[in-house]
């Protein structure tokens, strides 16, 4: 796996401060003290881990400070990385890449606003919220999640009084929550699996723009094409044949073709790579419907082709 490109600074942890049982706040910044790159609500970093791991972590501090904040969760039965990340002491150098966004929240919607976050999600949902409030958007922040393993909710409250709801150790009754929601709400969701599945179907039953981010990938069903099947690299010169046991990540690597990737799950985003022929059987867990219409990118870690032949700026 190509790990991915370091930013151009290498921050070192300023503090560490665990919000609640689980929940620690690593606050980062540039070891000369000048200000870190800028970056927008819904931006996550990646981090590259000395063990060769790589984890995503959403930024949850105000994008205009020179520093970054991310929240870690304590996960015993997770695959290590925030174990490891915990074991971080302040004045040790992270190494990073990023900061990217595939959760941009669209600060020009007419409409009221709806945030749904659960669990540690609230970390890329936080810096939304703050942004609605300070361009006096019509906005309303329900949070559930476990005691112990809530984070900023003190900050939350302060911030955003009634117009933040805390749900500790129940879920939020979506149905009602989205059917009283107004003609023209935009949803934005992140959090465990199942909370973004259920706001996500209720959403569309009731016709509101559904954008979410997830931690945890999509279950992969069958592909649409069960054949092999052939990519063209179009700045590489090559043409590949994809098998249906193989990915095309996997396939390109092993030509000599360099792709920045992460997870391999399709949830980071970091192998975006631009499609310039052929049909996309989109395989992700962050393209939404439109975006995967336009058929003008897929990531190529899970994704498919949806018929013989793809090129792919490559």
């Amino acid at each position: 796996m190509n790990r991915p490109r370091a930013s151009d600074v290498e921050p070192v942890v300023l503090a560490r401060t665990p919000v609640s049982d689980d929940v620690v706040l690593f606050e980062l910044g540039a070891p000369d003290g000048s200000a870190l790159p800028p970056w927008e609500p819904g931006a996550h970093v990646d981090v590259l881990l000395a063990s060769g791991l790589v984890r995503q972590y959403s930024l949850c501090g105000d994008p205009d400070a020179p520093t970054w904040r991310i929240g870690v969760l304590r996960e015993p039965a997770g695959r290590g990385g925030s174990r490891e990340l915990l074991r971080v002491a302040e004045g040790q150098v992270l190494r990073l890449a990023g900061p990217r966004n595939h959760f941009a929240f669209d600060t020009r919607a007419a409409g009221p606003v709806l945030f749904v976050a659960g669990g540690i999600g609230i970390t890329a949902i936080a810096p939304m919220a703050a942004a609605a409030r300070s361009l006096g958007m019509d906005y309303a922040l329900h949070y559930a999640g476990h005691t112990g393993r809530m984070a900023l909710t003190g900050e939350l409250a302060e911030r955003h009084g009634d117009r933040v709801s805390f749900h500790v150790d129940a879920r939020p009754d979506i149905p009602a929550l989205l059917a009283a929601a107004a003609p023209g709400t935009a949803v934005y969701c992140c959090g465990p699996a199942g909370l973004i599945d259920e706001v996500e179907a209720v959403a569309a039953e009731h016709g509101l723009d559904f954008h979410a981010e997830r931690f945890e990938a999509e279950t992969l069903t069958e592909p649409v094409w069960k054949e092999p099947f052939e990519v063209e690299l179009a700045l590489s010169g090559l043409t590949l044949e994809v098998p249906p046991e193989r990915s095309i990540l996997e396939v390109v690597e092993e030509n000599g073709v360099l792709v920045l990737s992460s997870c391999t799950e399709g949830t980071c985003g970091t192998c975006e790579t631009p499609v310039l022929e052929g049909e996309v059987d989109h395989r992700d867990s962050i393209l939404t419907p439109s975006e995967r219409a336009r058929n003008d990118v897929m990531f190529v870690c899970v994704s498919r082709a949806a018929c013989p032949r793809l090129v792919l700026e490559l």
